[in-house]
């Protein structure tokens, strides 16, 4: 009988509550030089007032690998589906979020 627990593995727990995830539409990325905190938004049309849905604490390491993971599945997924279109980029200069500016 094979050993589940192979050296190298990684038993992951999801809840039911994460697994239903959160809905966000707007990241914003600011950093010390000790993390990284990307902060989840939802914003909804007409509403003056967004919400951090969630919010990430990453060691720069980790940002990093992130960030790599985050290249190489949209280069996946763009290849199975075709390029991803992006709208025009509009600022959120008009928004304040006590935060650096930043966008993702």
């Amino acid at each position: 009988m094979e050993d589940k627990n192979k050296k190298g593995q990684l038993n992951i727990e999801l809840s039911e509550e994460v697994a239903e995830g959160v809905y966000s539409n707007l990241a914003i990325i600011s950093h010390s030089n000790t993390e990284f905190v990307v902060d989840f938004v939802r914003m909804v049309p007409n509403v003056p007032k967004a919400k951090v849905k969630s919010r990430i604490l990453l060691t720069p390491t980790h940002a990093k690998r992130l960030m790599r993971a985050l290249i190489d599945n949209v280069k996946k997924f763009e290849a199975q589906n075709g390029p991803i279109q992006e709208p025009e980029q509009k600022t959120i200069s008009n928004m304040n979020f006590n935060t650096p500016t930043a966008q993702a």
